[in-house]
């Protein structure tokens, strides 16, 4: 029974992980810019470094960006920037 399950197909959505990302993003940009800081800044300190201490903890914001690997971030970065260009 174990390998009938092992032998299914699985699907998942990257659109759903890249709707994660999006909704996070946003959600992190708007606590910083409420505690003063420059979000763009910001973010891209804790992008380059990984360090969660470039993200306020107002709103919960550094707990929800650390859900999602920095990767996922830059991927739909880039796929945003260049989908809107």
């Amino acid at each position: 029974m174990q390998k009938e399950a092992m032998e299914e197909t699985r699907q998942f959505s990257l659109r759903d992980e890249a709707a994660e990302a999006r909704t996070v993003l946003r959600a992190v940009y708007q606590a910083l810019q409420e505690k003063g800081y420059n979000p763009i800044n910001q973010l891209v300190g804790y992008l380059l470094s990984g360090d969660p201490a470039y993200i306020t903890n107002h709103k919960n914001a550094r707990n929800q960006i650390r859900q999602l690997e920095r990767d996922e971030i830059l991927e739909e970065l880039v796929r945003t920037y260049l989908v809107s260009k």
